[in-house]
């Protein structure tokens, strides 16, 4: 990779950037039903060949939960771990959501994580809809986040909130409200955000000081516009191709990357092209878009 990529382990320049990758841009996701599963052990090892030494955690079931056996798996294959995404449904007074991230944040301390990346989830498997909350239900969404940051914070590590579609957190309203009414930093999810209605750019440079980890999506607007409508699904969309490699979609990942650094950003930039796959891959698979979306990256920060 180039000198000014730089990834866990690694001394970093002042221009330098830390960049990880994220088992989804292999189809590895939490959603029953997704598609098919690879082999943890070539989405690993083709996530180290294409240079990069830091992933995410992944969802339940990927990586081991037993400590020593977690540690091992990811240091057989070079990498270490930054984070990890947590859904947690935090808007029912009859649910305590420390019990959704008690597991994981003890799988991240044991990998050495940094972040622990939440999720407003709805109680629902997927993302294809999600209810309307009422203002209590938002306040108690909203205490939680903060009480859930102060948990993580104990331990260690940063809590920051996801705006994910289909999530209790998706279009630029519930951005706002989450700002305005509790302390958590926030997960830039570029993709998310866009296809939620937020310009990802924008609130770059409108927050920065509340951003502290990133997850780098280009997206096709098209496809995106299509979910915004009701046309298709969320996993319609997915399916359809609505993620590409990064500098290839609508988003304006370069600008992003230059607001956040010239505003101090000392976060992970975490490559994810969520994909859903239908079977084993013939020939190169996933990896091919991962290396193109490095090789963007790269340029854009030399």
């Amino acid at each position: 990779m180039s000198a000014n990529i730089t990834t866990a382990g690694q001394e970093r320049s002042d221009r330098g950037i830390k960049v990880a990758g994220a088992p989804i841009s292999w189809g590895v996701c939490e959603v029953p039903g997704w598609g098919y599963q690879l082999d943890r052990d070539r989405v690993l090892s083709e996530m180290r060949g294409v240079g990069l030494t830091a992933t995410e955690l992944g969802p339940d079931g990927f990586l081991p939960t037993d400590s020593t056996e977690l540690r091992a798996t990811l240091a057989a294959q070079g990498l270490a771990c930054v984070g990890g995404f947590v859904p947690a449904v935090m808007f029912r007074d009859d649910h305590d959501p420390a019990d959704d991230l008690a597991g994981p944040l003890e799988s991240l301390i044991a990998a050495g994580a940094g972040v622990v990346v939440l999720a407003a989830a709805t109680g629902s498997d997927g993302y294809d809809s999600r209810p309307v909350l009422d203002d209590a239900q938002w306040a108690t969404l909203l205490a939680n986040l903060d009480r859930l940051a102060a948990i993580v914070a104990e331990r260690g590590l940063v809590a920051t909130l996801h705006p994910h579609v289909g999530t209790m957190v998706e279009t630029r309203a519930d951005v706002d409200r989450v700002l305005a009414g509790s302390t958590i930093p926030l997960c830039l999810d570029t993709g998310h955000l866009l296809i939620g209605g937020t310009d990802p750019l924008e609130l770059a440079k409108a927050v920065p000081h509340r951003i502290a980890h990133t997850h780098l999506k280009d997206v096709d607007a098209a496809l995106a516009g299509r979910v915004q409508s009701g046309e298709l699904t969320y996993t319609e969309a997915v399916k359809a191709g609505m993620y590409t490699p990064l500098g290839t979609g609508d988003v304006d990942i370069a600008g992003i990357v230059s607001v956040l650094r010239d505003n101090g950003f000392d976060g992970w930039f975490v490559l994810e092209q969520d994909t859903i796959l239908n079977g084993e891959p013939t020939g190169e698979g996933p990896v091919r878009d991962v290396t193109a979306s490095v090789d963007y990256l790269r340029a854009v920060t030399s």
